[in-house]
């Protein structure tokens, strides 16, 4: 076992493989599996390039046996920083056939992050796209560099391919991946998913959400993500003999056509995209193409406002699933089948029935059913803790192994979860708390709000006030109307925004959450 990682207790271990939900398989079998049942099925789609599931396979042999020919190997960590291109999928099988860890940076993270997850993953190898292979001269500690497209002075992806065999490959407990935390404050953790537990996330997410040979995804978050890479995402989609089309970007004005073009069945959106298409939906230009092929808009990484969710199947034509989960493993889907009250206001309901999920006081003591708490939880694909991260481990999980999430949540009698805020995006207003999604949702239902997030600035003499920052739909609406709103929507008083500025953006981390402490420091210097 990899230093630096919490395994599950020996007894845990036995019921999730008595229950089923361990295999002991591992992720490289996956698209071995694949290339055996669905030679010629086409994998993946990268603009003009299109690779079957045997060209898939061969390419990601040819590079694990290249790796493997420079020392790269079993438990080594592989810094990967790549855009949605086909060589991402090689690589990453290629890593888990040789039992190499990839350790998925983000395309944005610039020197700071990639020294950052340098430090903390001592990885061997470095792959990076060709705009931004300078970066590889910040951690110059690291070996190799590699790299997708021009390499300059470095070694080209397609150099490292190789005959051969790629040898012994690691074990189903041992790290298949490192993942990164999904915080909006600090610099990232590392998340370890093993083979056993990453394989039931995309084989459970997979069989709830229908993919089969048919399903045709189309990724336009970044594949680094764990809602896209696995829920089911790409491999969720390779498991079950579909194709992977790789967008660049989520602009509908590129996006849509693809859709039409490779009649797209399901794709995945954050919120703010979301957004995005449905403005986009409602234009004369764009509303003209067909979208029909869509049966499935999956959306998560932050909580979408119900007012939001209510317009996605008249303008876009396709079923609504909103997904509720985090890299370090829980996940929560709404079913097909569900009533709109569910779907639209709702984050649905854990994806496997041994998730364990207690809703607390800050005293960990279990809150009144539908009463708002902090999400514990503990399960088969639920890390036990970050990787090398000891000290902040002691605080992030309970002693009896349930995961501190930090969302604040509602547990309905039917079991579905409404995310209601982080803990720590409550505004405390002279003694009143504020839960900000709250306020948010009820803003979003104005006509002229097209988004809008509420933040703490520091006072001194209610500790807090609020202040809501707002992205208008045409022309903007006064704080004098918006208070006006929420009164009628009987709201109290010490709820309503103490100032309202409006911008034509937020500023967000790169897993698409807001940052809303860039927002209050903003608001503090203005």
């Amino acid at each position: 076992m990899t230093a630096g990682f919490v395994p599950w207790p020996d007894e845990f271990a036995r019921y999730y493989r008595e229950r089923g939900y361990w295999r002991d398989r591992t992720l490289g079998a996956l698209l071995d599996d694949g290339a055996r049942r669905w030679p010629s099925r086409t994998a993946v789609v990268d603009g003009a390039r299109r690779w079957s599931y045997a060209e898939l396979n061969s390419r990601a042999t040819r590079l694990a046996c290249g790796l493997r020919a420079r020392g790269i190997g079993h438990g080594d960590r592989v810094l990967v920083h790549l855009p949605n291109v086909a060589e991402f999928l090689s690589l990453t099988f290629a890593l888990f056939r040789i039992g190499a860890v990839p350790v998925l940076a983000l395309l944005p993270h610039r020197r700071t992050e990639i020294v950052h997850l340098a430090r903390l993953a001592t990885p061997v190898a470095y792959v990076v796209a060709s705009e931004l292979r300078n970066l590889a001269y910040a951690v110059p500690e690291i070996e190799h560099v590699f790299v997708v497209g021009d390499p300059g002075e470095f070694t080209a992806i397609e150099d490292v391919a190789a005959e051969g065999e790629p040898g012994e490959g690691p074990g189903p407990d041992d790290i298949a991946v490192l993942l990164l935390s999904g915080g909006t404050t600090g610099l990232p953790k590392l998340v370890p998913r093993t083979h056993n537990d990453y394989d039931y996330n995309i084989r459970a997410s997979a069989k709830l959400c229908g993919f089969n040979g048919d399903t045709r995804y189309l990724a336009v978050l970044p594949m680094a993500h764990n809602f896209p890479l696995a829920c089911p995402g790409v491999l969720g989609t390779l498991s079950t003999g579909g194709t992977v089309v790789l967008g660049a970007g989520a602009d509908p004005g590129a996006v849509f056509p693809l859709i039409k073009a490779e009649r797209v069945t399901a794709t995945a959106l954050v919120p703010p995209l979301v957004l995005v298409w449905l403005d986009a939906a409602e234009e004369p230009e764009e509303s003209t193409v067909d979208l029909s092929s869509l049966g499935l808009l999956q959306v998560g990484g932050s909580r979408l406002k119900a007012e939001a969710a209510r317009r996605v199947t008249p303008l876009l034509g396709c079923a609504l699933q909103q997904v509720y989960g985090m890299a370090e493993g829980l996940l929560n889907f709404t079913r097909f089948g569900d009533p709109d009250a569910i779907v639209n206001d709702t984050q649905g309901r854990p994806l496997c029935a041994d998730d364990e999920v207690r809703v607390v006081t800050d005293g960990e003591e279990p809150v009144p059913p539908g009463d708002v708490g902090e999400l514990l939880v503990r399960g088969p694909y639920t890390i036990r803790g970050y990787y090398r991260a000891a000290e902040h481990n002691a605080g992030a999980f309970t002693s009896d192994g349930y995961y501190r999430t930090g969302d604040l949540v509602r547990r309905l009698p039917s079991g579905e979860l409404v995310v209601e805020g982080r803990v720590n995006d409550v505004i405390n207003r002279g003694g009143d708390k504020i839960p900000v999604e709250e306020v948010e949702n009820l803003l979003m239902a104005h006509p002229a709000v097209h988004d809008v997030a509420v933040v703490g600035i520091p006072d001194d003499v209610l500790g807090e006030r609020s202040c809501a920052y707002v992205v208008a739909r045409g022309t903007p609406p006064t704080r004098k109307d918006l208070i006006a709103h929420l009164t009628e929507l009987g709201v109290a008083a010490f709820k309503q925004p103490d100032r309202v500025r409006f911008v034509r953006s937020f500023p967000r981390n790169g897993l698409g959450k807001v940052d809303r402490k860039a927002l209050s420091t903003l608001e503090i210097r203005s």
